[in-house]
C-alpha cells in the first residue's frame, strides 16, 4: 500500500488532490497514471508526464483569468484532458462542476447557471452547440474550451478555445519564466483542504438537481480509508467509464486514483467498453445493476444461440458455481467433490466466461446505484468474482456502507464504511455521518437543512433496518414504502428487482400504495427479446411493435409469475405480489424525463405521465388507448401512439399460510 498520510520529503498534509499528484510525481514517476485508447491504439501517461500535462492547462486556465473561487463546468466522456481538468482547476483554487455529458441543452443550462460557472471545459462539437443555444440563460460564462476541434473550425472564435492551445500557452509561459513551476506547486503546497474540491449536481430523482459540495480534505479523508478498506495501490488499475458528473466515477475513479496511485484507463468510446475493459484486464470495477444486468443478458442470449452440447454444458456447470461458488470465493467449508466439480468448470466455463467479460482480473468489485436482484449478484459472485455492494449518496461522498471480504451477502449493503456513523431513526429512516460528507447545497441553504439532523446526520430518505450481524438491509425510498388496503407492505423497488432478474425485463415499475393490489409497468429488453423475436421468426418494425406482441405478453407473464412465486415466499412481501401488469409502449428514456441521468426512475413523474394506464390497471380495463410525446436523439419531438394490452397474472398462496395449513 501507497497511501500514506504525509509527504515525508516536504512534511505537508495530503488534503489535496493536487498535492498528491506532486506527491505521485515523486514517489512514482515512471509508473502508468492514465491511459487512454483513441484510434485504436492505447496511449499511456506516466506520472510524470501527468504532472506535466496537468501544470501546462493549470497555467493555461490561469493567464484565460481562471482564479481562486471559480466555478469551471468539465462536460464530455472520460477523457484524459477532462480529468485533468479537476486536477488543474483545484491546483488554483477553483472548483471543478462536472456535468452529465447526455443532458439535454436546457438541463445543462440550468446547471451552469445556477453553479455561476465562468468557463466551461467541454468534449466536442456537440457540447459547444448545447453551451451557445442557451447562452442567454447563462450570463456569468465567459469562455467554452474544447478538447475535439473536428467540426469546429467555422465557429466564432470569440471565447472559444482548444485545450492544447491553452496547454500550450501554459508551456509558453514556462519558458519564459524559469521560476514559474515552482511557484505553482507551491501555491498547491501552501493550500488547505478548507476549499471546495468539486461541486456534484445530484441526479433529481424527486426535482432540480441539487449541488454538492464537497470539501477537499473530507474528499481526500473518505478516498482514503476505503482505499485502505480495498487494499487499493499503485498496482491496481481501473476503467473508467462512468458518467464524469456522477459521484460514483468521480469517486471511484478519480479520489482513490490520486490517493492509491493506480492506473486509470478511459475507453475509446461507450460502444467499446466492452472490448476495452477486455484488453486492459482492470483490478478493480464498479458497475451500476444495469450493466450487471445487461452483461447477464449478453451471456444468456448467446447460450441461447449456442449449441446444444455448450448449453448442456452451461446449464450443468452453472448449477455447480450457484451451489459452491461461493463458499469457494469466501474459504468456507465445501465437499472434495464440489471442489473438483468447480474446479473442472472453472476450466471449462468460468474462466473464459470472465475473460469474454474482461473480468479475469478482477480482485474487488463493487455494485451501487440501485439495489441489485440477489439472484443477479449471486450469479456473478458463483462464477469467482469477488463483487460486493456498497450503499452511498453523493451527499456522503458516495461510501455509507461496504461489505467486507468473506461477510458479503447478497440481501444487504453491509455494515458501516470506514469511519462512518449510521443510525435508524424512529421512523426508520437511515441516517449517517462520514469523513466526507458534504458541507451543504450551493445556493440552497434551505434544502441543507432539511436534509440535516439538528445533530449533524444527513437524512437518506431511504427506509431500512440493520439485521442481526450488524448489516444494513435496505427497503426501499421511504416515501415509495406504503401499504395496500389489506395492510401488506408494498415495496416498489424490492418488486421491481426482482422482475428486472430475468433478462427481457430491462425496466420495471411497480404501483400499489393505497389500492386493492400491486399492479406493475414493464419495459422489456430490446436486445433480449429482439433475439428472442429473431430465433422465432417473429417480424416487428419497432420497439412499439414487439413490446404489443401476443408472444411478448405470453413470456413477459412467466416472468411475472415466477416474480410472484419468489414473493410468495417471502414473508414480509407475499401480500404485494403482482394482479395485474402490462408493457409499456416506449421505453422510458432520460430526455422524456421518465428516468434520471443515472437510469434511475422517476416513480412520481412517470405516474403523472402515465396516469390514465394506472387507472387502467385497476379499474379492470383490458386495453388503453394512449399518446405519448417523446423526444429523438436529435432534440426532436413526436408522438407515439399505442392500444396497450394489460394482463391479469396468477397469485400464489404464501409460503407462511402454506406451511401452517400443512401443520
Amino acid at each position: 500500500m501507497s497511501t500514506a498520510a504525509t509527504a515525508p520529503a516536504a512534511e505537508i498534509t495530503l488534503d489535496t488532490f493536487p498535492k498528491y499528484l506532486l506527491h505521485n510525481a515523486a514517489r512514482f514517476g515512471n509508473r502508468a497514471a492514465m491511459r487512454h485508447k483513441d484510434y485504436g491504439i492505447w496511449q499511456s501517461w506516466n506520472w510524470n508526464q501527468q504532472l506535466a500535462e496537468i501544470r501546462s492547462l493549470a497555467l493555461g486556465l490561469q493567464a484565460l483569468g481562471l482564479k481562486r473561487g471559480d466555478r469551471i463546468a468539465v462536460i464530455g466522456a472520460n477523457r484524459p484532458r477532462l480529468y485533468w481538468t479537476f486536477t488543474a482547476a483545484q491546483s488554483l483554487g477553483a472548483t471543478p462542476v462536472p456535468v452529465y455529458a447526455d443532458a439535454v441543452a436546457e438541463e445543462m443550462a440550468y446547471v451552469l447557471d445556477h453553479a455561476g460557472v465562468r468557463f466551461a471545459v467541454v468534449q466536442d462539437q456537440e457540447q459547444v452547440d448545447k453551451i451557445r443555444s442557451f447562452a442567454e440563460k447563462i450570463p456569468l460564462l465567459t469562455d467554452i474550451i474544447y478538447d475535439e476541434p473536428r467540426g469546429l473550425a467555422d465557429y466564432d472564435p470569440r471565447g472559444l478555445h482548444a485545450i492544447a492551445d491553452l496547454q500550450r500557452k501554459g508551456e509558453a509561459l514556462l519558458k519564459a519564466d524559469t521560476g514559474l513551476a515552482a511557484r505553482w506547486e507551491e501555491e498547491i503546497r501552501r493550500a488547505g483542504g478548507d476549499d471546495i474540491s468539486v461541486m456534484l449536481y445530484t441526479s433529481g430523482t424527486t426535482g432540480r438537481s441539487k449541488g454538492v459540495m464537497i470539501r477537499a480534505d473530507a474528499a481526500v479523508k473518505a478516498a482514503l480509508d476505503t482505499a485502505v478498506f480495498d487494499k487499493l495501490s499503485e498496482d491496481d488499475s481501473v476503467l473508467a467509464y462512468l458518467p464524469l458528473a456522477w459521484v460514483g466515477d468521480h469517486y471511484l475513479n478519480y479520489a482513490q486514483g490520486y490517493v492509491a496511485a493506480f492506473c486509470m484507463c478511459c475507453p475509446e468510446s461507450n460502444e467499446t467498453v466492452a472490448q476495452d475493459l477486455r484488453e486492459i484486464g482492470p483490478t478493480f470495477y464498479f458497475a451500476p445493476p444495469r450493466i450487471f444486468e445487461g452483461l447477464l443478458t449478453s451471456v444468456t442470449i448467446r447460450m441461447e444461440d449456442a449449441g446444444w452440447v455448450k448449453r448442456k454444458l452451461f446449464d450443468h456447470y452453472i448449477k455447480v458455481a450457484r451451489k459452491y461458488g461461493e463458499a469457494i470465493l469466501e474459504g468456507r467449508p465445501v465437499p472434495l467433490s464440489g471442489r473438483l466439480s468447480y474446479a473442472l468448470g472453472k476450466v471449462l466455463l468460468y474462466g473464459p466466461l470472465r475473460n469474454v467479460l474482461g473480468m479475469s482480473n478482477i480482485r474487488v468489485a463493487y455494485t451501487a446505484g440501485e439495489a441489485i436482484g440477489q439472484d443477479l449478484f449471486s450469479f456473478f459472485r458463483s462464477l469467482g468474482i469477488n463483487l460486493k455492494q456498497l450503499y452511498g449518496q453523493t451527499e456522503a461522498f458516495l461510501y455509507v456502507t461496504a461489505q467486507k471480504d468473506g461477510e458479503v451477502r447478497a440481501d444487504t449493503v453491509g455494515p458501516a464504511a470506514p469511519n462512518v456513523d449510521i443510525r435508524i431513526s424512529d421512523t426508520g429512516e437511515v441516517q449517517f455521518r462520514s469523513p466526507g460528507m458534504f458541507t451543504g447545497y450551493f445556493k440552497q441553504e434551505g434544502a441543507t437543512e432539511e436534509t440535516l439532523t439538528e445533530d449533524g446526520y444527513v437524512k437518506t430518505g431511504d427506509a431500512g433496518f440493520f439485521d442481526t450481524d450488524g448489516q444494513l438491509k435496505i427497503i426501499d425510498r421511504a416515501k415509495d414504502v406504503g401499504k395496500l388496503r389489506s395492510g401488506a407492505l408494498f415495496a416498489p423497488k424490492y418488486i421491481e428487482n426482482t422482475l428486472k432478474f430475468f433478462p427481457n425485463i430491462k425496466e420495471a415499475v411497480a404501483y400499489g400504495d393505497g389500492r386493492d393490489f400491486a399492479a406493475a409497468f414493464i419495459n422489456i429488453d430490446l436486445q433480449a427479446v429482439g433475439n428472442w423475436a429473431e430465433r422465432n421468426n417473429i417480424a416487428y418494425a419497432s420497439y412499439q411493435e414487439l413490446a404489443g406482441h401476443r408472444q411478448v405478453y405470453d413470456m413477459i407473464a412467466r416472468n411475472v409469475d415466477e416474480t410472484n412465486l419468489r414473493l410468495s415466499k417471502e414473508p414480509i412481501m407475499a401480500g404485494a405480489q403482482i394482479k395485474r401488469f402490462l408493457i409499456l409502449h416506449k421505453e422510458l428514456d432520460a430526455d422524456d424525463g421518465e428516468l434520471t441521468r443515472t437510469l434511475k426512475v422517476r416513480r412520481a413523474f412517470v405516474a403523472d405521465r402515465y396516469a390514465p394506464l394506472i387507472e387502467a390497471l385497476y379499474d379492470g380495463s383490458t386495453e388503453k388507448y394512449v399518446e405519448t410525446e417523446m423526444t429523438y436523439e436529435d432534440g426532436r419531438k413526436g408522438t407515439v401512439r399505442a392500444t396497450v394490452r394489460i394482463m391479469d397474472a396468477k397469485v400464489h398462496p404464501a409460503a407462511q399460510l402454506v406451511r401452517e395449513a400443512a401443520e
